[in-house]
């Protein structure tokens, strides 16, 4: 395994936390950003995004382990509870790419995350749903022509364990630990895949 710099957005996160202290343990250079703290970014903020690039220069991957989402029945969301979480977790994560691309080493990888609600859907994930499926399949279309030889996976988790808020949204779903999902990310990361969802 080579040393590589990794950006990670979203790291004040549960994912993105577990991920970024996974990476570091195993030797990679990590740089952390969030909304909040680290490397300050907003992924639905272009000029935001590309600030970000500036400021840290030349990296070897970059993770967006972020999104936030309403939960609420189908009847109570709107087109703008819609709006705002694809805008929030399907587009910023995208433009993180599209932004981004030109801007990594030669062979870099991009992380996205998206989430089970794209296969499995719940009573009050409508809108997690419909920005889960626009990252696949983003993720697989971008694979086919990214420049410079990056490579560009998804990690798709079920419920966290940690996150117990959320249990009773996922009846029946086992729910798994963020360290598990880290694993996911560290595959992306240090494989060969690209184009892949890797569902946990």
């Amino acid at each position: 395994m080579s040393r590589s710099r990794v950006l990670v957005v979203g790291a004040s996160g549960l994912i993105g936390s577990t991920v970024a202290d996974l990476l570091d343990q195993r030797g990679h250079e990590v740089v952390r950003s969030s909304r909040s703290s680290g490397e300050r970014a907003d992924l639905t903020d272009p000029a935001s995004i590309e600030a970000l690039f500036e400021r840290i220069g030349p990296v070897d991957a970059v993770i967006a382990a972020t999104g936030s989402v309403p939960f609420k029945p189908l009847p109570e969301l709107g087109v703008e509870d819609f709006r705002a979480g694809i805008l929030d977790k399907a587009l910023g994560q995208i433009a993180l790419v599209t932004l981004g691309a030109p801007r990594l080493r030669p062979g870099a990888s991009f992380t996205l995350t998206s989430g089970i609600l794209a296969q499995s859907p719940v009573a009050t994930g409508a809108v997690a749903s419909a920005a889960n499926g626009a990252i696949d399949a983003f993720v697989r279309a971008a694979a086919t022509t990214l420049p410079g030889g990056a490579r560009i996976n998804a990690v798709s988790p079920t419920v966290l364990a940690e996150a117990e808020g959320y249990h009773a949204s996922f009846p029946g779903f086992v729910p798994v630990p963020a360290a598990t999902v880290a694993q996911a990310f560290v595959r992306s990361v240090e494989g060969v895949e690209t184009g892949q969802v890797f569902a946990v």
